[in-house]
């Protein structure tokens, strides 16, 4: 991994912190940071001994929108190097580059949000597992307001979190809104005071790193985001048959049950891999250049 300059990231008995550390612009976007973020994923995908990761902003945002230093051409891509690859025969968008590698990690993800996530601040924590707020958190999906639309994903990201209903009034108004409608909202799954945000995080980390399976909860991720987009229950069924024959066979299954019967915690040891009838998600498409 190169030298990070906009990002910090650290790993410490078994839980990884990935933190936007440009706290003198309130941890605004960049196409270095989205690099940045690609690099880190990759990093956290390839070590096993990386159970979850704890994403959160240094300072008093956790990512107040893209950088607009470049005033009224901030989104005018014509005539630019691009350096993103492109989808449909346009450059992708910085946002989805950033985004799509959090929704393809094995690993779980909780976005521990303090202040402000604006623009891509919010959207970037779609593709994340869990995200819980800090009572000052502030959130805005406010691309209608910047005469532009949603990116990361977003559209496809928001109304599996939140509902359609909630997704269109959210992003047709622009408007920012507090911790507290977050959660009504189930944009959070919860809300703390402050100073009780990165313990809350960190002990829900705990929890997973100390008693489940690496390889099974990244199977579990895997199939529950994939069947997100499944056109029967059918296919839910099917992939689950495979996969529980192919786990159930395993090491981590005879642990997880012997460790039950004698009253012990569990030592799973199994690395995590490909499991059979579980699909890559998302599967990258032909057309991404």
């Amino acid at each position: 991994m190169t030298p990070l300059t906009q990002v910090r990231y650290e790993v410490a008995d078994g839980i990884g912190t990935l933190t936007l550390d440009r706290p003198d612009r309130l941890n605004t976007f960049t196409a270095a940071m989205a690099r940045e973020l690609g690099e880190v994923c990759a990093a956290v995908d390839a070590d096993d001994a990386v159970r979850v990761l704890v994403v959160t902003g240094a300072g008093r945002a956790f990512c107040a929108g893209a950088d607009l230093g470049e005033g009224g051409a901030t989104f005018d891509r014509r005539d630019r190097p691009e350096r993103t690859g492109t989808i449909g025969g346009s450059a992708r968008d910085w946002g989805g580059v950033a985004s799509l590698p959090f929704a393809a990690l094995r690993t779980p993800v909780i976005a521990a949000v303090n202040g402000p996530a604006v623009g891509i601040g919010a959207t970037l924590t779609l593709p994340m597992d869990i995200r819980i707020a800090a009572e000052s958190a502030r959130f805005g999906f406010v691309f209608t307001r910047r005469g532009i639309i949603q990116e990361a994903a977003s559209s496809w990201f928001l109304p599996r979190v939140v509902g359609i209903s909630q997704a269109m009034e959210w992003v047709a108004t622009g408007r920012v809104f507090d911790a507290a409608e977050a959660l009504r909202g189930r944009l959070v799954s919860r809300v703390v005071p402050d100073g009780e945000l990165m313990s809350t995080a960190y002990s829900l980390a705990r929890e997973i790193a100390d008693n489940t399976s690496g390889l099974a909860v990244a199977a579990a991720r895997q199939l529950l985001w994939s069947m997100l987009g499944a056109s029967s229950p059918w296919e839910a069924h099917r992939a689950e048959s495979v996969a529980l024959a192919a786990l159930g066979a395993g090491e981590d299954a005879a642990e997880g049950v012997r460790s039950f019967l004698e009253k012990r915690a569990a030592v799973f040891r199994a690395p995590v891999r490909e499991v059979p009838g579980v699909p890559a998600w998302p599967e990258p498409p032909a057309d991404l250049g």
